[in-house]
Formats: C-alpha cells, structure tokens, sequence
C-alpha cells in the first residue's frame, strides 16, 4: 500500500507544480496596483512588486531583483508614464515578451487635469472673472490687466516677451515649480494618481482579470469570479468611506503634495491647497506665505503630511496658525503588500482626514 501511494503523492506534487508552473508571471509598478492584481491573482498566484510601498514611483532606481522580474513577466500592469518616466525604458528594453497595460489608457479610466497653483478655491472661480490677493493665478480671456502681464495669455495678442509661459497651455501656477518639476506636468496632461479613485479600481479589475485570463484560460473563472468580488468590495468600501467623512464634511484641509485630487472628487470633499505641487520639487517660499495666509484667512483647520517627505515643511506651514495635522498616504508605505492593501490605503486616507478635521 506504501508503494502506491508514494507515485500518487509525487504525481500530485508534479501536477501542483506543473499547474504553479503555468500561472503567467505578472509585474506591477506601485502598492495600490499590485494590490488590484493580488486580488484577482488570489487564490491562483502572486504578482512581483517593483516599487516598494516607501519609495516614490517618480524616481526609482531598479534592483536587480525587480530587473529580474520584468524579464521574466508575461503581464506588466503599471499606471503608466505620467506616473514613473523612468520605467518606461525598463519595461521597453525588459519586459520585450510581455502584454504591457498602462492602466492610464484603459477605456473607462476616469482622469482628471492637474490643478495649478497653491489655492485650489482661486482656480474654481476663474471663469467668474474673480480677482482678489491671489490674480496671478486666474485666467481673463477678455480683460487686460496690465500689472499681471507677466501671467496673462491674451488669445488676440502677441506678448513676444512671455514665449517661455507658452508651454503652460493657459494655466497660470507656480511656475518657478513647474520649470523644475521633471516628474508632472511634462509627461502629460493628466493627474497620474488615478488610483485613489475607488470607482478606477473596480475598472480596472475587470482588466486585469481580461489579461490574465487571456494568458491563463484555465483560471479565467477564477479570476473572473475574483475580480467581480473585488468590485462588490469596492462598492461597500466607498460607502464606509463615505460615512467616515460625513461628520466633517464641508471643512477644509490643505495637502502637502497635490495628489488627492481622485479621492477628492470621489467623495466629494475637496481640499483648498497643496503645500508642494508635486513631491518632486521643494514649493517656493512664496507658495509657503501664500498657504500661511490662506489658513489664517479661511480659517483652514487642518494640514496633511506624507510620511515619504520633509515634516519640517508642514511644521513650517503651521507656524502661527491654530490649524491640526495628520498623516495621508496614498501608497500605503506602512502595510503589508497584497490584497488587502488597497482597501486599507483608502480606508486610513478617510480615518486620517476626518481625525485632522475634528
């Protein structure tokens, strides 16, 4: 009896194997992202992560592991360039065997402009023809305003002196910023953190699900059958999210980079400003005055650090205001990579906020 079952237990180990074997190798840029792809992968395989939650995706330097990963995948799912210039050439000169999707460009995506500016308000009223402390950062196609000439972009006249403000296709913010920001602005229109839109995610598993089953048909039903119970979860994450924001909606915040934007617009609680821009360049000590006196102004009550960047900014900010601080993460830097990290990034992006602004 001994004899028997040994070649049936090493031909279940050669089966599992063989099956293991089969399962196509996928590499996924950010956290967020692998997150999406663990769930639809659960139960089946694992993807490899090339950017730990910690780093910034703007600027990474590849591991030979992480090298490793991307010759070897047969799926690449990433965000895309506006999000990590540097991986484009990595996954074009590593990945040469893989399907690559840039979830920036998947049918259904919703995307969202970059903002300019410190003040976020300032920029909601341009076509009110608002003007107040802040008329640097409007936009008047009719009327001249000849102490802001140095900003306007008057469509029928011909400022010879201000070539260098006709890349900013009509938008006017910090542009001492903006000439030095090389991760943002220059790779495209759009904001590239569309991951903190949980109704994007939902999108985006049925994806995933799509590409993995085109490699793998075996496990289609499965990851079929995940991808629609991580879009259920998506549903009731957004209305957790949405209770936890409740007590403390209509307040405002400010954030330390301008990467929120997607959460924002999800559960309608917009943010009145950015510290910095973009987490790739230092904001300007006239943006930090202008944020100072903001908070006094409006009576701002909270402001947000990120655990990835310079605290003594925020401090700086807070300086002579009785506004609170927290901490927001849109990677998750602090949790476990896999499934259930999404969720929890979102979730603590919520208990975060509504516990600045109590």
């Amino acid at each position: 009896m001994s004899r028997k079952r040994l070649p049936l237990a090493v031909t279940a180990a050669l089966m599992g194997g063989t099956a293991a074997a089969d399962v196509p190798g996928v590499a996924v840029d950010i956290a967020p992202v692998h997150s999406l792809v663990a769930r639809v992968m659960e139960g089946i395989g694992t993807p490899s992560l090339i950017v730990p939650p910690g780093a910034s995706p703007h600027e990474y330097s590849l591991r030979p592991s992480d090298a490793a990963a991307l010759q070897d995948a047969d799926l690449v799912f990433w965000m895309g360039e506006d999000l990590a210039p540097w991986m484009a050439d990595a996954v074009k000169t590593l990945a040469v065997n893989a399907t690559v999707t840039s979830l920036l460009e998947v049918d259904g995506t919703i995307l969202l402009e970059f903002r300019e500016g410190a003040l976020f308000e300032a920029h909601a009223h341009d076509e009110h023809d608002e003007r107040d402390e802040h008329d640097e950062h409007a936009h008047d196609e009719h009327d001249e305003h000849d102490e802001h000439d140095e900003h306007a972009h008057d469509e029928e006249g011909h400022d010879d002196d201000h070539e260098e403000h006709a890349h900013d296709d009509g938008h006017e913010g910090d542009h001492e910023e903006m000439a030095h920001d090389d991760h943002g602005h220059a790779h495209g229109d759009h904001d590239p953190h569309a991951w903190l839109s949980p109704e994007n995610a939902a999108t985006w598993l049925n994806v995933i699900a799509g590409q993995l089953s085109a490699a793998d048909p075996d496990n289609a039903g499965a990851y079929f059958a995940n991808a629609a119970a991580g879009r259920a979860e998506m549903e009731a994450l957004s209305a957790t999210v949405s209770e936890t924001l409740d007590p403390v909606r209509g307040r405002n915040f400010i954030v330390f980079h301008d990467a929120y934007q997607y959460f924002e617009t999800a559960f309608d609680f917009p943010a009145s400003g950015a510290i910095s821009l973009s987490d790739a360049s230092e904001p300007s000590p006239a943006r930090i005055a202008e944020i100072q006196d903001w908070i006094r102004e409006e009576g701002i009550g909270c402001v947000l650090a990120e655990p990835q960047f310079n605290p003594g900014l925020v401090a700086t900010v807070l300086g002579g205001t009785e506004a609170n601080t927290g901490v927001i993460d849109p990677l998750g830097a602090d949790l476990e990579p896999g499934p259930a990290l999404y969720p929890q990034v979102i979730r603590n992006l919520a208990a975060a906020l509504a516990e600045c602004l109590r």
